[in-house]
């Protein structure tokens, strides 16, 4: 099912979990796609070559999203290698490492994030579109409170989302889309092991809660679906659990 034959995509953090599911279910459609890696090049460089074993195009390329030449290493490597950028996947997050500095979170999270589609869109064309992946926990964190361990990432992510938010009126000048896809805790994810470190019981307690949890395959299908989903602008695409959260909020 080649639907995204002759686009580009950049998905950040996709190396491993969902972003490299991402990476590999966009190029099974048809699409070039940038693998981000920040340190581990072995692994990303085991996506693209699972892609190209597959008969897709892809290519690894290390970048930190929170330096000012981590955007523009992504970009030049979509341009240059497949002659553009259609879709853009804002996956990496993080915060929750240790030794990373007190505003880790909000740098990667809120900054980065602003600064790579910031970048990104001075080279999409109109019809493009961007997909901003988050939490029901980060996403509602204004009204539903969640995990201590996790609190400092929800606010960051939020604050993420509200300053891309702000940037649609630009991106509409431009004929570029934004659309926002909020997950539930999805099982086999780094964060839902951190989580369930610091608070022993709570993938399963969450479970409980929710019904089910996304497996990170599932999660990846629901991301791509929206690559090309008729949606406006805006929409918030909710995966998985978000009865109770939309409930409480």
């Amino acid at each position: 099912m080649a639907t995204l034959e002759g686009t580009t995509a950049i998905v950040t953090g996709s190396s491993r979990g969902i972003g490299a599911d991402v990476a590999q279910q966009l190029a099974a459609q048809g699409a070039a796609v940038v693998v981000n890696y920040r340190q581990k090049a072995p692994r990303a460089n085991k996506v693209v070559a699972g892609i190209e074993a597959a008969g897709g195009k892809a290519v690894a390329v290390g970048a930190d999203l929170t330096t000012p030449e981590g955007p523009a290493a992504l970009i030049d490597a979509a341009v240059s290698t497949f002659g553009g950028l259609n879709l853009l996947v804002l996956n990496a997050s993080g915060g929750m490492e240790t030794g990373m500095g007190e505003d880790y979170a909000l740098k990667l999270n809120r900054d980065a994030q602003v600064n790579m589609l910031t970048a990104a869109a001075e080279v999409m064309p109109a019809g493009s579109r961007v997909v901003f992946i988050t939490s029901h926990q980060a996403h509602f964190i204004e009204k539903v409170e969640t995990m201590d361990a996790y609190e400092p990432v929800a606010r960051s992510k939020r604050a993420g989302e509200d300053a891309l938010r702000a940037l649609i009126p630009q991106l509409d000048e431009k004929g570029i889309s934004l659309v926002v896809v909020s997950g539930d805790m999805i099982e086999g994810t780094v964060t839902a092991t951190l989580l369930d470190r610091a608070t022993p019981g709570a993938i399963e307690a969450r479970r409980q809660e929710a019904g089910r949890l996304y497996s990170v395959a599932e999660f990846a299908t629901e991301i791509v679906r929206m690559v090309t989903a008729d949606v406006p602008t805006g929409h918030t695409e909710y995966v998985g659990g978000a009865e109770d959260f939309l409930a409480k909020s």
